[in-house]
C-alpha cells in the first residue's frame, strides 16, 4: 500500500516527496498501454536531441570541474559527451523503446486443484531507486529502462556529473510533458547531500527495489546500509579455464579477447587458469604479455614465463579492471572448479574446451550469473545477449542474475479465476 512514513530530517521528507509523487505517476505508467510508452521514450528522445547543445554545454562544467579535481584520464572520458555520444544516448533511448513491452506478458497457466484457473503475469516492480557515478548516460539509461517496463525511477547521479545529469533529466521531464502521461515517474534527487542517499536506503514502503551502478564502495555501503531490497554487483572477478582439450588456436582468440579487448569493463577476464596438460600455455602467456599484460601468477605460471611475477594473495580477489592479469595452473576441472568457487564474485566464468563432457561439468557445477563455453567473458552484456539494454549485472541470488533489462524489472502476481469456489 502506498504510504508515506513517518521520517525524520530534511532528506528523509525529500525523499519521501519525491517518491510519493513518483510512485503515483507509476501507477499510471503500469497501466499505460505498449504504444503508448513507447510513444512516450521516442519523444524523450527528440527531447534530448532538440537540447544538445544545452546538455553538451552542461556536460563541459561537469569535465572542466572534473580535471581540476584530479579525476583520471578514464573516469574523465566515462564523463565526456558529445555530438556523437550525445546520438548515441538518444539512440538507446529508441532502442529501449522499440523492446518487446514485458508487462502484462503470461509467465503460465495451470488448474488449481479446486478447479479454478491461474495464472501468473508480469507486472512493474514499482518505484525504483537508482544511485549512480559518473557516467551521465546512466541517467537516460536507467529512466528509460524503468519507464518502458512499467516502472517510475528516483535517480541520484555523482557529484562528477551533477550538471549533465540535470540537463539530461530536464530532457526527460520536456518530453514526456508533450505525451500524456505524468513526468513525475522520472524524479532526480536534487542534493548532493550523502544523507540523502542514506535517506534512500531506509525507505522501505516508498522505494521498492535500489539498484547501485558504481564502485566498489558505494555498492557495498548500500548492501551494507540499505532497509530496502538491493539489486547489485560488487566485483567482475571473472574466470576463463583452459582445459587440456581447448583448441589451441580458439584458447589464444578467447584469452586475447577476454582480457585485452576492454580491459575496464565488469565483464574482462581478471583470472586466468591454465591446465597444466594443455601444451600451448607458454604461447599464451607470451601473447598476453607481449600485448603490454601484467600477468601476476603462482609458481608454476612464473616457471612457464619469466615476465610473470610473483602473485599476492589478494590478487587472486581483485577486479584490476586493467591490463592486469592473475594466473594460475591448476591439476584438471577439480581444481579449476574449485578455486573458482573460492575467488569467484558470481559474475562470470568461461571454460575452453573441445571436451563436451567437462563443458556440461563446468556449466552445471559452476554457480555465477554467466557460465560460458567457448566464449570470451566480455560477451556478459544485455545488448549482447539480445536484451537491447540493460540496467546492471547482477551477481546475487535472488529476483534476477545476470544482466538485468526490461523482464528483469517486473515481478508478477497470480491471477485467480474461479466460479464460485469456495475452499468450505
Amino acid at each position: 500500500m502506498d504510504h508515506a512514513r513517518d521520517m525524520s530530517g530534511a532528506d528523509d521528507a525529500l525523499v519521501a516527496e519525491l517518491a510519493t509523487k513518483g510512485r503515483a505517476a507509476q501507477r499510471v505508467w503500469a497501466s499505460a498501454g505498449d504504444t503508448q510508452k513507447a510513444d512516450a521514450l521516442r519523444a524523450v528522445a527528440k527531447a534530448l536531441r532538440e537540447s544538445g547543445a544545452a546538455v553538451l554545454s552542461a556536460n563541459a562544467k561537469d569535465v572542466t570541474a572534473g580535471r581540476e579535481r584530479g579525476l583520471s584520464a578514464a573516469l574523465l572520458d566515462r564523463l565526456t559527451l558529445d555530438e556523437a555520444r550525445l546520438e548515441g544516448v538518444a539512440a538507446a533511448i529508441e532502442n529501449v523503446a522499440s523492446l518487446p513491452d514485458p508487462v502484462g506478458q503470461v509467465i503460465d497457466t495451470s488448474t488449481a486443484p479446486a478447479g479454478f484457473a491461474l495464472e501468473r503475469r508480469r507486472i512493474p516492480i514499482g518505484l525504483i531507486g537508482i544511485i549512480y557515478e559518473s557516467r551521465p548516460n546512466v541517467t537516460a539509461d536507467a529512466a528509460a529502462l524503468c519507464l518502458r517496463s512499467g516502472n517510475a525511477a528516483l535517480l541520484r547521479g555523482g557529484s562528477e556529473a551533477l550538471h549533465s545529469n540535470r540537463a539530461i533529466h530536464a530532457a526527460f521531464v520536456e518530453g514526456l510533458s508533450r505525451t500524456g502521461l505524468p513526468a513525475g515517474a522520472v524524479q532526480l534527487l536534487p542534493t548532493q547531500d550523502r544523507e540523502a542517499v542514506s535517506a534512500m536506503l531506509r525507505a522501505a514502503g516508498l522505494i521498492d527495489m535500489i539498484v547501485p551502478r558504481g564502485g566498489k564502495g558505494l555498492v557495498a555501503r548500500v548492501q551494507a546500509d540499505a532497509r530496502v531490497p538491493v539489486l547489485a554487483h560488487l566485483d567482475g572477478i571473472c574466470h576463463t579455464y583452459v582445459h587440456a582439450a581447448a583448441d589451441p588456436a580458439m584458447a589464444h582468440r578467447i584469452v586475447m579477447d577476454a582480457k585485452m579487448r576492454r580491459t575496464g569493463i565488469c565483464g574482462a577476464m581478471e583470472t586466468l587458469l591454465l591446465d597444466a596438460s594443455f601444451p600451448q600455455n607458454a604461447s599464451i602467456l607470451a601473447a598476453l604479455a607481449d600485448a603490454g599484460c601484467e600477468l601476476r601468477g603462482d609458481a608454476r605460471a612464473q616457471a612457464i614465463d619469466a615476465r610473470v611475477s610473483a602473485a599476492a594473495p589478494e590478487d587472486w580477489d581483485t577486479e584490476y579492471l586493467d591490463a592486469v592479469l592473475s594466473v594460475a595452473v591448476v591439476d584438471g576441472p577439480d581444481d579449476a572448479i574449485a578455486h573458482i568457487a573460492r575467488h569467484s564474485s558470481g559474475h562470470t566464468e568461461a571454460i575452453v574446451t573441445g571436451d563436451e563432457d567437462v563443458a556440461a561439468r563446468f556449466l552445471r557445477e559452476v554457480d555465477s550469473a554467466i557460465v560460458m563455453h567457448n566464449a570470451s567473458t566480455q560477451f556478459a552484456d544485455g545488448g549482447e545477449f539480445g536484451l537491447g539494454a540493460e540496467i546492471g549485472i547482477a551477481t546475487g541470488r535472488l529476483h534476477a542474475r545476470g544482466p538485468v533489462a526490461l523482464e528483469g524489472l517486473t515481478t508478477y502476481k497470480w491471477l485467480a479465476r474461479g466460479d464460485g469456489n469456495i475452499r468450505g
